[in-house]
């Protein structure tokens, strides 16, 4: 779907086999994309691995950076610092019936599990995909989001798929993206990766590699029915996944360098742009009921790396989300082009 990101230099960090948020052993994505007439949309879930998150919590934080956004479970994300549940992307007015699905699968999980479950914090992030799909009628139903969990893979697709079928971005198509690097820290090699909901940016700001590439789209579309995005609003939803061994407050840390990703393609983050940024470690499980837990964390001065990735992969993989999506056409028809139609590279 789309072309692929490797012409794309973006900064100097070795990027992970796969160039995806999956190279973090154990995290998979999974898609389920809802198209109909007056529809386009979907749900993208990220799962930190194969077991039951409620009983195996990973370590986690939450930036909200600009909160124009409906996003749930991130209050008890910042206070207790962990992830409990697979965390879903969808539509703005679907955020509460995939918050509900996340409940239902949590409590079928941990019934199988034998353990009993009754209280559950679901993480879901939303973009507002209107132009696109008649978001009123909440086409994403449980089975969507079972589907997404049943179907999760390492090998996932990007673009205009899932959470991304209906978003734009930089007044293109935008969609689903991610991107990894990895760091090295004392001989054990690392990998910090980001997936991204895209659904946002001023097409006159975009930016690639330094290269201001949207004032050079709007050049060539001045005579053709191309309607740009003249305000910066919509939202992005940022996903950091890392095997670093980090204590909540230095991966809020990590997540924070996610705006400089979104900066380097030329966002500033505007009013009616929601950027909240949301992760988990997989290095330290939370199990079991003891008393203590034993932890290792890196130290803080060794953290330059991992924010350097977590801005580098955040920054390719918004791009990423533009060059696989293809274009398509909004409720009123006006066609919005794929960034890899321009052939800028």
């Amino acid at each position: 779907m789309g072309m692929e990101h490797t012409a794309i230099r973006c900064g100097t960090l070795p990027r992970g086999p796969k160039n995806k948020i999956s190279d973090v052993a154990g995290v998979t994505v999974g898609h389920a994309t809802v198209l109909g007439e007056r529809t386009r949309t979907g749900v993208t879930v990220v799962l930190p691995g194969t077991d039951n998150t409620f009983l195996n919590k990973r370590i986690a934080a939450a930036y909200v950076h600009n909160g124009f956004g409906k996003t749930l479970g991130t209050v008890q994300m910042q206070e207790l610092g962990t992830l409990e549940t697979p965390i879903a992307l969808t539509n703005t007015l679907n955020v509460g019936l995939v918050h509900d699905a996340l409940v239902g699968y949590t409590l079928d999980r941990c019934a199988a599990d034998g353990t009993p479950c009754f209280s559950v914090n679901p993480v879901v992030g939303e973009c507002n995909d209107c132009t696109l799909n008649d978001i009123a009628r909440r086409a994403v139903h449980a089975e969507h989001v079972r589907s997404a969990i049943e179907t999760a893979s390492a090998d996932f697709v990007e673009g205009d798929i899932g959470a991304g079928a209906g978003t734009l971005c930089y007044g293109l198509k935008g969609g689903i993206g991610s991107a990894s690097r990895q760091i090295e820290i004392d001989g054990e090699c690392f990998t910090v990766g980001a997936l991204v909901q895209s659904n946002f940016g001023r097409t006159a700001d975009l930016v690639i590699d330094g290269r201001r590439v949207g004032e050079e789209i709007l050049l060539r579309m001045a005579q053709a029915p191309f309607t740009p995005a003249q305000v910066d609003k919509g939202s992005i939803i940022t996903v950091i996944a890392t095997d670093l061994p980090v204590s909540s407050r230095q991966l809020y840390r990590i997540l924070r360098r996610a705006g400089v990703g979104l900066a380097q393609t030329g966002s500033f983050m505007g009013h009616g742009s929601g950027e909240v940024m949301l992760g988990f470690s997989t290095a330290n499980v939370r199990a079991g009921a003891q008393s203590f837990d034993t932890c290792r964390f890196v130290r803080d001065e060794l953290l330059n790396d991992a924010f350097r990735a977590a801005a580098e992969a955040t920054e390719e993989a918004v791009l990423s989300s533009m060059l696989h999506a293809k274009s398509a056409a909004a409720l009123d028809g006006t066609v919005y082009p794929s960034l890899a139609d321009f052939d800028l590279f």
